[in-house]
């Protein structure tokens, strides 16, 4: 098939496009050719910024394609552009949405795609649930052939999944677990989350294209493997070799501070116990199956990670942060505990 992305080389992304070019698909990239030094050989690129509609309507002149897939598209603005730029050249039209827009706090911890998308607490959220209604909108009035993937925590080899983190990214985290500090973990570990490495979410994104039956409805793709925080972060410490110190503070306390946005990925996202029910995209998919469990991703990662050092960013600000959210904690219990 001849697929255009828009974006390609993010997170989510970037295992779909090895995938379809290990498929032979004529793949196109549009983006601003940053990471083109990693893309596999038979992957073409046009060189735009999508942000410039007039440049990009020249560089996409006389084109059309079997399906073109939206990873960076975050207002509704941006899909309105893509819906101009892309009516009638499309046989398809999936757009990246997010598994956080469902209903925070859920009513039940079973995701399936009938969940009221509801989220008070999350602006992003927000944004892409109404993404997802400007182009169902679309889809009912036009016959813009949309198809909808919602993503949860994605991964890959180039970060670990967290929980709290710093604007960083996850490597201080990694590195306080590795020098024997105390980590903060929000609540108290237990609630489950659902992390999916990116490899296993190309091949059910993969299996969507070019699938009629994909039109007009939305789907999410994760892990079926749903387990407690602690287990997450207990695997990062022990793919370093090295006993974790976890240090639990409450996610409400989290988001009350001014110092990071904890309201939204917290409250309105990783504080909530999840677990997805993937039915209907393996009632279209019939092969997905993820296979890389929580522990040997997160194990594949972190050996990666250290193997890396372009991936090892350091952030002493959110690491300071954690020694002083720590001490200005344990000195109120001290308070408590002298009365």
């Amino acid at each position: 098939m001849k697929i255009l992305f828009i974006g390609g080389t993010g997170t989510i992304s970037m295992a779909i496009t090895r995938l379809l070019a290990e498929q032979g698909h004529e793949l196109y990239l549009l983006n601003r050719g940053n990471r083109s030094c990693d893309l596999p050989e038979n992957v073409k690129q046009i060189i735009a910024d999508i942000g410039n509609e007039e440049q990009t309507a020249a560089a996409l002149e006389g084109m059309s394609f079997d399906c073109v897939g939206e990873f960076i598209g975050f207002v509704p603005q941006q899909l309105e552009r893509d819906y101009r730029l892309f009516k009638g050249r499309t046989k398809q039209f999936i757009y990246i949405s997010s598994a956080s827009a469902y209903q925070k706090p859920p009513r039940g911890y079973v995701i399936t795609e009938e969940t009221p998308l509801e989220n008070p607490y999350w602006e992003y959220s927000r944004n892409k649930k109404a993404c997802e209604e400007y182009l169902f909108e679309r889809y009912r009035e036009d016959g813009f052939p949309v198809t909808i993937v919602r993503p949860s925590h994605t991964y890959d080899e180039r970060s670990v999944p967290l929980g709290v983190h710093g604007n960083g990214g996850s490597w201080q985290v990694v590195k306080r677990i590795k020098e024997g500090k105390p980590v903060i973990i929000h609540g108290d570990g237990s609630s489950l989350w659902t992390i999916t490495h990116n490899s296993d979410f190309a091949k059910a994104y993969v299996g969507l294209i070019g699938n009629p039956k994909a039109i007009g409805e939305a789907f999410h793709i994760t892990s079926d493997e749903a387990l407690p925080w602690n287990d997450i972060y207990g695997a990062i410490a022990e793919a370093l070799g090295v006993t974790l110190r976890p240090y639990y503070v409450s996610s409400r306390t989290l988001a009350d501070m001014s110092d990071y946005d904890f309201v939204g990925s917290l409250i309105g996202d990783k504080a909530n116990s999840v677990q997805f029910d993937n039915s209907k995209v393996k009632a279209l998919v019939p092969g997905f199956k993820c296979t890389v469990s929580a522990r040997e991703g997160i194990k594949n990662t972190v050996e990666y990670i250290l193997a890396h050092p372009e991936y090892q960013k350091e952030d002493p600000e959110f690491d300071s942060w954690c020694d002083r959210v720590i001490a200005a904690l344990e000195k109120a219990k001290e308070e408590v505990r002298n009365g």
